[in-house]
């Protein structure tokens, strides 16, 4: 080997030969191009005249020596207008005359004609294109369809020093998009920069702005667990890829007609009703184009009946991929030629996904009709399914009432499933599966396994027969289930289960990947965790015995409602927002972008946060933050009242209705979402940087709700989380399932439901003979007094419950409603062909619901103990590292039982209580409060508070603050000491002093015990 052979040459060589060998292209002549309408005009022309030589007689018949320039000049203005994109997919039509430019494959074989014009395409590989009029700049490599630049690439060679991101600037700072090769959506569509490890495109080019994304397949290949880049070659070049799939002449067609499209989103200013139209030409990522080509070929051979899992993190570009997917496989055909579809049904509740969808589509159709929204009713849901709608979009709750009504017969379905998770493995999904299920063949089955005839079967057993029928995998339905996280649930309902018995998702494209693609940010980067402790004093004179769970849980709930924990955790919020995040995005005054949302553990804490935020934010006299709350309903707090909508006005008063804070919240004059259970899954906000947390959160939860922060957009780097609850080895161990690939080890036995049933049996609460009068009654086609007679056929089983004793009732209940989940899920995945299993299981579901609520005595120590110490310490500041796990989730079991109960005194959980909260308090927490009280006690101090802003208190209780502690010195030497001889230290302890001071003696309210300079202790820490 020769350092010639190491040249960026040889590189441009290789992937031209390789193109001209098994691509499909010819060799184009550069200087047939013309520069300023960038066609290569004599192929164009000449593509025209072979394929419609009937059109051109006709043009040339008007036009005469003049045909070919003006039907150039008529493409050329066409395509400013509509694009070229849309020209390429339908044409022009010119006196007329219509004229097509390039020839999609057919679905089918059936039409030789057709087949024949798709090979007509002409594709030529043209190194060192000279583009320009002004300047002898040259492309290394661009293609043409039919004389039209559709792709470039400039290549780079590493071993010439030299890399991708060199292209990248060659292509930011010397390719002009003046140029007419280069100008957005009437030339070349897509743009490489690719070097002999990596590649990057784009398809705008908008100079410093220009923005490139990998189109590498992942460190381990395509679909599989891996980060970025691309793996070893062997046989070639790492990015071969490129020039031998993605590029080759029948892919490179596929991805113009079925996968580009024009991205149009309209954008108004909440505020002043500006319109701003921002478009994007969207060109699949590797692996949207990998997991979309591999699904359909396993399809394609396999026929419909199979499911598969799509493992594709957040900022995998999921909405289009579903979208093509959606796409293609309604117009997907067999071997035969026949369509194997009938309907592709998306379940969904994202409405960007709606509308998206049903403009991807639209663009490669140009069909109204293709895509039906169902938005009204279910009966709309069941016509659209029997009149063969070729893509449906619908929610998962419109099933359960039409699963009766629809036709599955002799049909097949696909169904997508956006963002699989638990609701999947309900009654609402047995009912889809019940509504699409073509059980004729099921029923056969049935019927030879009983060795009956197929026809028959008795009819007092057909509805349990039919219900049967759909349990498990239908051979007339395919489920495609996209999420990021998935569950044991979904592993083992949509999964592939490997020879080594473990299940995986089909197609992964990782949270790995997407972090180290930059398409979206680690939000374990910056991550801080305070650690609480508190002790708790009892304040009543006897000791009642209480549930010791209930009781320590009634204190926690008590300690983190205490207003001075409330006040101790938002101080440190809104200082550290001001301090450090709030310009995280954008950076220049007065732009406050970055935003900050708190998590919190109830409704009551969201709005006891809320009120304390603002009364702090007042206080402070700080003008540049400002709060919003998120909850559902109504929540007491005392006498008061109080709904997200009372909480939530502008600055003119106005109310903030729930379908607006969204929108309210993405403006400038909003930049901190306190949140209970809303707005921690699917909410996209993507000035979102910081996330406050106070709620224990795990697994899938802690997951979803702290990747709200990922979203990026220029100008945001990082982000940040302050967790005041959980750990930094609580976040890794929720993550790291889910940073590579989710796994089930093994599958769940199905006879964990004859466990169970075992185990209820022996408590004796119903009989046999009951669960054959309630089934017999249930599966009767008279409905008339149903209601009331299945209802007294559960009475003697609830009478039996009724006499059983406290802890028995307790392992019954919890047993029996553990059977009732387990059936539901492993019906979806097998067929049990169980009749008397599946009257049993109708019966326990209902008894289940007619079973007496458990007495459970609500435990309330709010009267009872006071808080004496508290503090707030930093634990952790860091970043959590992740690494791939080897174990994955273990499959269901069938254990049973409850907890056994345990009771204590009040002292002895209060102890317990201090022992695993509590920390050595020291003498300095008391010796502020003493100060505090000194203060309180004088009235002189109160007056000055009512009647002097806080930068006026200030100057006045400075030197208040330094007699009383001159007074306290003798007491407490040591602490003292140090306030005067660290002037930093003593400046501090006295700011954060008079701060709460003042607020004290200016409201009134009653501090605990020791709360106020336990917190002060806590800051100086």
């Amino acid at each position: 080997m020769t350092d010639s052979s190491l040249k960026e040459k040889q590189f441009e060589s290789d992937i031209e030969a390789s193109l001209l060998s098994i691509g499909g292209y010819t060799k184009g002549n550069p200087k047939q191009f013309d520069r300023k309408r960038a066609l290569d005009t004599s192929t164009f022309i000449s593509f025209i005249q072979t394929t419609q030589p009937k059109q051109w007689q006709k043009y040339a018949a008007i036009y005469g020596n003049d045909s070919a320039e003006s039907l150039i000049n008529r493409f050329c203005k066409e395509v400013k207008q509509i694009g070229l994109l849309k020209v390429l997919r339908t044409g022009l039509r010119d006196r007329g005359i219509k004229f097509n430019f390039v020839y999609w494959k057919p679905e089918t074989g059936i039409n030789e004609t057709t087949a024949a014009l798709y090979n007509s395409n002409i594709f030529h590989c043209t190194r060192q294109l000279h583009y320009s009029v002004q300047n002898e700049n040259s492309i290394d490599i661009v293609l043409f369809l039919n004389g039209i630049p559709v792709v470039s690439m400039e290549l780079k060679d590493q071993f010439t020093g030299q890399n991708a991101d060199n292209a990248i600037r060659q292509y930011k700072f010397d390719r002009a998009s003046k140029d007419a090769i280069f100008e957005f959506k009437c030339r070349t569509l897509v743009h490489f920069a690719v070097d002999l490890s990596e590649v990057y495109m784009t398809t705008r080019l908008l100079g410093e702005k220009t923005y490139f994304m990998p189109f590498n397949q992942g460190s381990n290949g395509a679909g599989n667990v891996g980060g970025k880049g691309n793996p070893p070659n062997p046989n070639g070049y790492q990015t071969s890829y490129l020039w031998e799939q993605a590029l080759q002449k029948d892919s490179l067609l596929e991805i113009l007609h079925k996968y580009m499209h024009l991205q149009i989103e309209e954008r108004i200013d909440f505020k002043t009703k500006a319109r701003d139209i921002k478009e994007t030409m969207i060109f699949p990522r590797y692996h949207q184009l990998d997991a979309v080509t591999k699904l359909l070929k396993e399809v394609k051979a396999d026929g419909p009946g199979h499911n598969y899992l799509i493992q594709h993190s957040a900022g995998s570009g999921k909405s289009n991929s579903i979208a093509w997917l959606a796409h293609r496989l309604s117009g997907l055909h067999d071997a035969q030629d026949d369509k194997i579809f009938n309907s592709v049904i998306v379940v969904t509740d994202r409405r960007v996904l709606d509308s998206q969808l049903q403009d991807t589509v639209y663009q490669f159709d140009h069909v109204e009709g293709v895509v039906k929204k169902i938005d009204k009713d279910s009966a709309q849901l069941r016509d659209a399914i029997n009149a063969n709608t070729p893509i449906i979009i619908s929610t998962l709750q419109k099933f359960p009432v039409i699963f009766n009504t629809v036709n599955g017969n002799n049909k097949s379905f696909a169904v997508i499933v956006d963002e699989a998770h638990s609701s999947q493995h309900g009654s609402a999904a047995k009912k889809l599966k019940e509504a699409l299920a073509d059980t004729e063949e099921i029923l056969a089955e049935y019927a030879k396994m009983e060795n009956e005839a197929e026809n028959a079967v008795p009819d007092e057993d057909e509805k349990i027969v039919n219900e049967l029928a759909t349990q498990g995998q239908q051979k007339n339905l395919s489920f495609f289930a996209f999420t990021a996280t998935p569950k044991e649930k979904t592993l083992q309902m949509f999964g592939t289960k490997g020879v080594d018995g473990k299940y995986r998702a089909f197609h992964i494209y990782s949270m790995r990947q997407a972090i180290e693609e930059k398409f979206i940010l680690d939000v374990l980067q910056n991550y801080m965790t305070y650690n609480m402790y508190y002790k708790i004093i009892k304040n009543i004179p006897d000791d009642p015995t209480l549930d010791t769970d209930r009781g320590i849980k009634a204190i926690k709930k008590y300690q983190t409602l205490h207003p001075h924990n409330i006040a101790q955790k938002t101080e440190i919020m809104i200082e550290h927002f001001r301090a450090n995040t709030m310009r995280q995005i954008g950076g220049i005054e007065p732009k406050v972008r970055a935003k900050a949302m708190v998590v919190t553990a109830s409704r009551l804490h969201a709005v006891r946060y809320c009120l304390e935020f603002r009364k702090q934010i007042i206080r402070k006299g700080y003008t540049d933050m400002s709060a919003l709350v998120a909850f559902s309903d109504e929540i007491k707090d005392g006498k008061e009242t109080y709904t997200e909508e009372s909480l939530n006005k502008t600055s003119k008063g106005e109310t903030i209705k729930q379908d607006q804070l969204r929108s309210y919240f993405h403006t400038d004059d909003y930049n901190v979402l306190i949140v209970a259970e809303k707005y921690q899954t699917g909410f996209d906000e993507p000035y979102l940087h910081t996330m406050f947390v106070d709620k224990n959160l795990s697994g899938v939860k802690a997951v979803q709700t702290l990747s709200r922060l990922n979203r990026t957009i220029q100008g945001k780097t990082n982000t940040f989380i302050l967790d005041f609850v959980n750990t930094a080895e609580d976040m890794k161990k929720s993550f790291e399932p889910y940073y590579e690939a989710a796994i089930l080890e093994e599958e769940t036995d199905p006879n964990v439901l004859y466990q169970l049933k075992n185990t209820l049996d022996g408590y004796r609460v119903y009989s046999n003979n009951e669960v054959q009068r309630f089934a017999d009654l249930y599966y009767t086609p008279d409905e008339k007094n149903a209601q009331g007679i299945l209802a007294q056929v559960l009475n003697p089983a609830i009478d039996r419950y009724k006499a059983l004793d406290k802890d028995t009732k307790d392992i019954f209940s919890k047993t029996l409603s553990r059977f009732v989940r387990i059936y539901s899920f492993v019906t979806q995945v097998y067929r049990m062909f169980d009749k008397d299993l599946h009257k049993f299981s109708q019966y326990a579901k209902f008894l289940l619901k007619f079973l007496p609520t458990k007495d459970v005595d609500r435990v309330s120590v709010d009267d009872k103990i006071l808080m004496e110490y508290y503090r707030l310490e930093k634990s952790f500041d860091g970043s959590i590292a992740l690494k791939s796990t080897e174990t994955g989730f273990s499959p269901i079991k069938g254990e049973a039982g409850a907890k056994k109960e345990k009771k204590e005194t009040l002292s002895k959980i209060i102890d317990d209580v201090n022992k695993r909260f509590g920390t050595n308090f020291t003498e300095q927490d008391k010796i502020l409060e003493q100060m505090q009280n000194d203060f309180v006690k004088d009235p002189k101090w109160s007056g000055f508070a009512a009647s002097n802003d806080y930068s006026t208190f200030r100057l006045l209780a400075k030197k208040g603050f330094k007699d009383i502690a001159a007074q306290r010195y003798v007491e407490n030497d040591s602490f003292f000491m140090r306030i005067f001889d660290d002037a930093e230290f003593g400046e501090y302890i006295m700011d954060r002093f008079i701060e709460r001071l003042y607020g004290k003696l200016k409201e009134g309210y009653t501090e605990m015990p020791g709360g106020l300079g336990a917190g002060m202790a806590a800051e100086q820490d």
